[in-house]
């Protein structure tokens, strides 16, 4: 089979090679999918800059979902059939055009979806779901803050808000990314580059907000806690701010900027700071993966969800998908097709 194989730390066009290599075999619980595309993460941006302590060692393959169909399935799964077209998690290995999934990370999507619109829901859609219906338990009509809102996972946190009839806020970083937050029903976007959002909340709703969900990290993520009104919640799921200089020195100041915590404020204020890590979860709670797998899916299907696909290169541009990904120029979801 061909892989997508990172073979150096760094600059895209530098990072990746074409290689080919055996054909894995399913063992009993798991499945082996021929790949139609598979989807880009801003982890896997940082995995190849070695910032991203989970991914595997060098020569690696990335990949956290995939798009295609069955080809071959081991002896104990069940529901499941050969050439049956499915999104699967992938907890690496996905940048290839075979992949290995567990079975219980799989679910079956109609022939005419979208390969993009497939891909955002393994990791952002089921990111999205997990931080905000079961961590951050939002409700109806709850003050929401969403930090790069316009991206994969904050389109989904958005749209999950706005199925609950929430005010959300959203941050981005453009004109135009503001004008598809609009689009998205955002309430008020913000741009953070030109505009102070903790002072910008502040003025329309002087108790703060609800709930917080951050991918930025750092000094972000203290204001945004620092927003949070009695009862509220942050949830922290990235930390992108650590790309600026892309090194090791970068990580440990924006992990400093985070700055302190300690519970006993955080009980007398009745505040809460919680994180979330798809990968973890996937491994040792894969039936709580599968309910939000599987939940996504179905709202997407019916149309109450609409995740936007940003990009779709060919495998030949996978620099381009990585290098546009970095940006941060992107919009929603970008995938890689072979």
């Amino acid at each position: 089979m061909k892989t997508i194989t990172l073979v150096k730390h760094g600059k895209a066009e530098r990072a990746f090679e074409l290689r080919e290599t055996a054909t894995p075999i399913p063992s009993e619980n798991e499945v082996l999918i021929r790949v139609e595309a598979f989807g880009l993460n801003f982890a896997d941006v940082m995995a190849r800059y070695g910032l991203y302590k989970e991914a595997p060692p060098l020569p690696s393959v990335l990949g956290y979902e995939v798009v295609g169909c069955i080809d071959k399935k081991g002896s104990a799964v069940t529901g499941l059939q050969n050439g049956q077209r499915v999104v699967a998690f992938t907890r690496f290995g996905g940048y290839a055009d075979y992949a290995i999934a567990e079975a219980i990370a799989v679910t079956p999507i109609p022939d005419t979806m979208d390969i993009g619109i497939a891909a955002a829901l393994a990791t952002q859609y089921c990111t999205a779901f997990y931080a905000s219906e079961i961590l951050g338990n939002v409700q109806e009509g709850e003050h929401i803050l969403v930090q790069a809102a316009a991206g994969g996972v904050g389109t989904a946190l958005v749209q999950l808000a706005k199925r609950k009839k929430c005010i959300v806020y959203g941050t981005a970083s453009s004109p135009q990314k503001l004008e598809y937050l609009r689009s998205q029903g955002v309430d008020y976007p913000i741009n953070y580059l030109t505009h102070d959002f903790y002072a910008e909340i502040k003025k329309i709703r002087p108790a703060g907000v609800d709930v917080v969900f951050d991918s930025v990290g750092g000094k972000t993520f203290r204001n945004g806690r620092k927003l949070l009104d009695h009862g509220g919640r942050i949830l922290g799921f990235g930390g992108s701010e650590s790309m600026t200089g892309a090194n090791m020195f970068s990580m440990i100041k924006m992990a400093a900027s985070f700055g302190l915590l300690h519970p006993v404020p955080l009980m007398m204020q009745s505040k809460s700071v919680m994180g979330v890590n798809m990968l973890r979860i996937a491994e040792s709670k894969p039936a709580v993966l599968q309910h939000c797998l599987k939940t996504v899916a179905a709202l997407v299907i019916t149309g109450e969800l609409k995740p936007h696909v940003g990009g779709v290169f060919p495998v030949e541009k996978m620099a381009d998908a990585h290098a546009f990904l970095e940006s941060r120029k992107s919009i929603g979801k970008v995938v890689v097709k072979w």
